[in-house]
């Protein structure tokens, strides 16, 4: 192989796109900010990354200031992203300025079909999510694909979607993260399998809120609350706030009999950050379901 040959088999991007896909987003800016890109394709797609890093850590005003109507269509779909994610009473029209300005069934731009399956997934419309996807083999849509079969609890499909990033490239970070995701749905002994991928991962890239979360959930899942509270720590010290590890904490204190004194703090710092989420609005439903049923019984008795 030639000089020439290997140097173009090498993505320049490597590091930006790694980052970004274990949860890194942070490390993801600063490998875009200081990359040297050799061509203006690269350039673009280094600042897809930088942006679609940026509303990850919810610094929407960033992308939606720098990008314009003369930005490339990939910036504009995510300066729409950005929208969406601020303005959540504004989601609708959002949605329909998306399928405006780049329709609905033939779009063949990957990054553009990626923001709004990501868009209509966060909306619910999950028909719509996947119609996009199915466009498009690239492996972050097949790997949204398989969250979204997940999503819908049908492991079934999500391990059809595997098979097919197995296919494509069975080595890349994206694949092998995956392949955990899928394990700890199957949950029993493949959450084992499940904490070695991420924990290769891991070594060879560093650790992620992301990836400390996943890790956390298996050993719930095996009953070790001990080393789940150390990776859950972890997590708190990247990000005290982050709502999956306030969830897993609130989960984690509720198995290890101290839900009084840990979980309810947990659980009022996540309905005062995330009032929103589905955890907290599925969790105030059971309560007042729980609470009717007491009231019930104070009646009868």
């Amino acid at each position: 192989m030639s000089n020439s040959q290997a140097q173009s088999d090498v993505d320049e991007l490597f590091d930006v796109k790694n980052s970004y896909y274990i949860g890194n987003f942070q490390q993801c800016i600063k490998e875009a900010q200081k990359a040297k890109v050799s061509s203006a394709d690269i350039k673009l797609e280094r600042d897809i990354y930088l942006y679609f890093a940026y509303i990850a850590q919810k610094k929407y005003k960033i992308v939606i200031d720098e990008v314009n109507d003369k930005s490339p269509v990939e910036l504009q779909a995510l300066k729409l992203l950005a929208e969406y994610m601020l303005t959540p009473n504004r989601r609708a029209s959002i949605l329909d300025t998306f399928v405006g300005k780049f329709g609905s069934s033939e779009i063949e731009n990957h990054y553009v079909i990626l923001v709004g399956a990501t868009m209509y997934f966060f909306d619910e419309q999950i028909e719509k999510a996947l119609q996009l996807l199915h466009l498009d083999d690239h492996l972050e849509s097949l790997s949204l694909t398989l969250q979204i079969y997940l999503h819908m609890s049908r492991t079934d499909l999500a391990r059809r979607e595997l098979k097919k990033m197995q296919d494509k490239d069975e080595d890349s970070t994206l694949t092998q993260l995956a392949q955990a995701w899928v394990n700890i749905f199957l949950g029993r002994d493949k959450l084992q399998d499940a904490y070695y991928t991420l924990q290769e991962i891991i070594d060879k890239y560093g650790s992620s809120i992301s990836l400390l979360n996943c890790q956390a959930v298996c050993y719930i899942g095996q009953g070790k609350y001990e080393e789940a509270d150390s990776v859950l720590q972890e997590a708190m010290e990247k990000d005290s706030n982050d709502a999956n590890t306030l969830i897993n904490s609130i989960v984690l204190s509720a198995n290890i009999s101290k839900f009084s004194e840990m979980g309810s703090r947990y659980l009022t710092q996540l309905r005062e950050s995330y009032p929103d989420s589905p955890f907290v609005t599925e969790f105030n439903e059971k309560e007042k379901e729980f609470d009717h049923l007491c009231q019930e019984y104070g009646i009868m008795v």
